[in-house]
């Protein structure tokens, strides 16, 4: 299971935009893809490398990329390196309050969710319009599992339009391309490697 990507993860306010910075994290991406669950239907890889298939359905739709484990771990990699995973970090949230189990969760939930994404003091501030803003703070008085719909779906169609394609001709993207096609196994890729970074979304 990626670790730090089920529900809102506190990360250091700092992070690496180097070249360097980046290979580091394909090459840890591509070390540990083999630990990351997959979503259904996915195969899982035989080997400790994202296979070019399951690389190549990230590029039909943003959907694909961010219901795979692995994609949505490039993918929130790509987007810190540019400080923009609250976008990501925003959608993950509203998929995970969706999965809860006990009603009574919600407004607790719901509440910390507004406080982290909606507010306008929120410290990861989502880009939402003010009509979508309002109908969200409207819900919020009386949460359900559709609070967030609304918001949610802006956002995606939001990430869908920018940073998605950003991420699709971004050097990041082409090199996880390049080295699953051409069959770069975890010992090919040790030496992209250095100690584990903070930043980077392990897979365990």
């Amino acid at each position: 299971m990626c670790k730090g990507l089920a529900g809102v993860t506190t990360f250091p306010a700092t992070c690496l935009k180097s070249a360097k910075d980046i290979k580091h994290r394909l090459g840890f991406l591509l070390q540990k893809a083999d630990g990351c669950e997959h979503s259904p239907g996915v195969k899982k890889p035989g080997s400790q490398r994202v296979r070019q298939e399951e690389v190549k359905k990230w590029a039909e739709s943003l959907e694909n990329l961010i219901n795979n484990e692995c994609g949505l771990a490039a993918f929130r990699s790509f987007l810190q390196s540019e400080y923009s995973e609250e976008n990501i970090d925003f959608w993950t949230a509203c998929e995970n309050y969706k999965k809860i189990k006990t009603q009574a969760r919600l407004p607790e939930q719901a509440q910390k969710i507004y406080e982290d994404f909606i507010s306008v003091e929120a410290t990861k501030e989502v880009n939402l319009d003010s009509v979508t803003r309002e109908e969200t703070s409207n819900n919020i008085l009386q949460p359900t599992y559709s609070t967030f719909d609304e918001a949610q779906h802006k956002i995606f169609i939001l990430m869908e339009k920018d940073s998605y394609r950003r991420f699709l001709k971004s050097k990041f993207y082409l090199d996880i391309v390049n080295l699953s096609s051409s069959g770069a196994s975890t010992k090919k890729m040790k030496g992209l490697t250095t100690d584990s970074n903070p930043f980077i979304p392990q897979c365990a």
